[in-house]
């Protein structure tokens, strides 16, 4: 069993799907307008987990207890790339000699973590 998805819902929805677009760089791979319904997927590639944005108007920001993370080749220039952008990055932590983080917020309030 593998996670094929995770379900963000979306009063900005534009820019949620922004964020992963030119933040995260995932590609959309799927995208669905039914029934008053605005769905997006985006990941790496087809058959990998994928992120869905659901526009949702009446959604509220998350407030915690959730967070995604994402591997990234370049942890300095990943953070570098998110401080021009104005995003607040955390610091970068390293809990051991392998292993290299920071956290930002998109904009629903999900905590996305580059490792």
């Amino acid at each position: 069993m593998s996670v094929a998805h995770v379900t963000i819902h979306s009063a900005d929805f534009e820019s949620s799907v922004d964020f992963y677009r030119e933040i995260v760089g995932l590609d959309i791979i799927r995208e669905l307008k039914a029934a008053g319904r605005h769905i997006v997927f985006l990941a790496e590639e087809k058959n990998e987990t994928a992120i869905e944005i659901i526009k949702d108007e009446k959604a509220l920001p998350v407030s915690g207890g959730i967070s995604v993370g994402f591997r990234c080749e370049d942890i300095e220039a990943k953070h570098r790339f998110c401080e021009e952008r104005g995003l607040a990055p955390g610091e970068i932590i390293a809990p051991g000699p392998d292993v290299r983080f920071f956290f930002i917020k998109d904009p629903n309030g999900v905590t996305i973590q580059f490792i």
